[in-house]
């Protein structure tokens, strides 16, 4: 008994990993992913490796997630993956008061963001 296994949400030829509440803007986490989307992983790994950014390797890991998990849980062929997505979103944000001058205070708010991957493999053209 028990409830019916839900519908892939996916193509077959698709898989996704997603890093939950990451502590980064989601601003800041989108122009990492913006590197990445459209490119092939071997190059979208390479990218991320060298980055300047302090996320890149929250950036990296993901993408690595999603690797393996095309690899192992989907058998889809990791030399022909491409990043087909990389969208990034909101999470919580954390409040904090700091002392201000003359006996004030000011908010400062610290952001969190998702990132989700999905890699799909593409069959290469004949030239």
């Amino acid at each position: 008994m028990g409830k019916a296994k839900a519908a892939r949400r996916l193509k077959e030829n698709e898989a996704q990993a997603v890093t939950r509440t990451i502590r980064v803007s989601p601003q800041k986490l989108n122009l990492v992913a913006a590197m990445i989307r459209g490119k092939k992983v071997d190059k979208a790994l390479a990218e991320l490796e060298f980055s300047n950014k302090r996320i890149s390797d929250t950036v990296k890991k993901t993408l690595e997630s999603a690797i393996a998990n095309a690899e192992n849980n989907h058998d889809l062929d990791v030399d022909q993956l491409v990043v087909a997505e990389a969208y990034v979103g909101k999470s919580i944000v954390a409040k904090r008061f700091m002392v201000r001058g003359r006996g004030r205070a000011s908010r400062i708010e610290k952001p969190f963001s998702h990132l989700t991957i999905v890699v799909r493999e593409v069959e290469e053209e004949a030239a």
